[in-house]
């Protein structure tokens, strides 16, 4: 196929995944005290983190290309018309998903590390992630079904069931580790929506071709 820009943008959710693992891996060194057994990744960019300078730096790259990646999949899904309308409505789902993650956590971050959450802004930040997550299941489970319906797109409905059993892993895990591996099962989830992310780039660069 011949691979136009939209295509080649892909490619920036395979950065986007890059970064993001980055900052998760090394923002903890400028962080004394921070366990990633038992904290949230979300810890590491509170207002008051030690780490916020050297995670908003290493995710720099995962905050715009995560959204142009899951945007220009929706616009070359549509305008292709990609699969069945279920399957377009699942990608454009994930697309709001991630453009309310990246204006929401940029509007209300967490306050403080590690404290309970007390002030409007962090029962906000909860209020967005609580969005995130049913967005973020809800696009999975329908892109699952729309594309086993479709032939030559279970490809990408199997990516779309790991990435939503990485979810349930991290929810459940979550209520059921005990609090010193939180931070463990955590991760799972948070991992789950950008590898995904980045799968859908892919695609896009292979411009969805039907592939089971």
């Amino acid at each position: 196929m011949q691979r136009k820009l939209i295509n080649w943008l892909g490619l920036t959710g395979i950065i986007s995944l890059i970064s993001y693992v980055a900052a998760m891996v090394f923002a903890p060194s400028a962080f004394p005290g921070y366990d990633w057994m038992s904290q949230a990744v979300s810890d590491l960019s509170a207002e008051t983190a030690p780490s916020k300078l050297l995670w908003n730096q290493l995710s720099a790259a995962y905050s715009v290309c995560n959204p142009v990646c899951v945007t220009c999949a929706s616009i070359f899904v549509s305008d292709k018309k990609i699969g069945t309308k279920l399957f377009r409505t699942g990608v454009y789902l994930f697309a709001i998903m991630n453009w309310i993650s990246a204006i929401g956590y940029k509007m209300f971050p967490l306050e403080d590390s590690g404290k309970e959450i007390s002030t409007f802004q962090e029962k906000m930040h909860i209020v967005v992630t609580i969005a995130v997550v049913l967005l973020s299941i809800v696009s999975l489970i329908i892109l699952i079904v729309a594309a086993f319906k479709k032939s030559g797109m279970k490809g990408i409905g199997i990516w779309a069931a790991i990435a939503l059993g990485m979810m349930f892993v991290g929810a459940i895990g979550q209520k059921a580790v005990p609090p010193e591996y939180f931070g463990i099962v955590e991760r799972f989830s948070v991992i789950a929506a950008v590898g995904f992310n980045a799968v859908l780039g892919i695609y896009l660069v292979n411009g969805f071709r039907s592939r089971n």
